[in-house]
C-alpha cells in the first residue's frame, strides 16, 4: 500500500471518528474534565474555597479555546520537530 493511500484512510478514519459522536448525540453538551472535577468537589463539599484565583481571566470561552488550541498545536510542533531530529539522525549514522 502506497503512503498516499495510507494517509488517506487515516484522514477518513479521523473524520468518522469525530462525526460519529455528533451525528448519535446531535444534542449532547461535550463538557470539559475542568466543568467535571469542579461539579464533583461542590457535590463532595459545598463549603470548598479555591486556594487561588487565575492570574489571567480568558474573555470568552472562544478565547479559552483558541489558547488551549494554541498550546496544542505547539506542544504539537515540538513533539514533530524532536521526533524529525531523531529519526534523521539515525539516518545519518547509517551513512556514515
Amino acid at each position: 500500500m502506497k503512503v498516499w493511500q495510507k494517509n488517506l484512510i487515516l484522514i477518513i478514519l479521523v473524520i468518522v471518528i469525530a462525526a460519529v459522536p455528533l451525528w448519535l448525540l446531535p444534542n449532547a453538551e461535550f463538557g470539559g474534565a475542568d466543568g467535571e472535577a469542579e461539579e464533583a468537589i461542590t457535590e463532595l463539599n459545598p463549603d470548598y474555597e479555591p486556594w487561588f484565583e487565575p492570574i489571567l481571566e480568558p474573555a470568552s470561552g472562544e478565547v479559552e479555546s483558541l489558547l488551549f488550541a494554541l498550546q496544542a498545536a505547539i506542544g504539537a510542533g515540538i513533539v514533530g520537530f524532536v521526533l524529525g531530529r531523531v529519526t534523521k539522525s539515525d539516518k545519518n549514522k547509517g551513512e556514515k
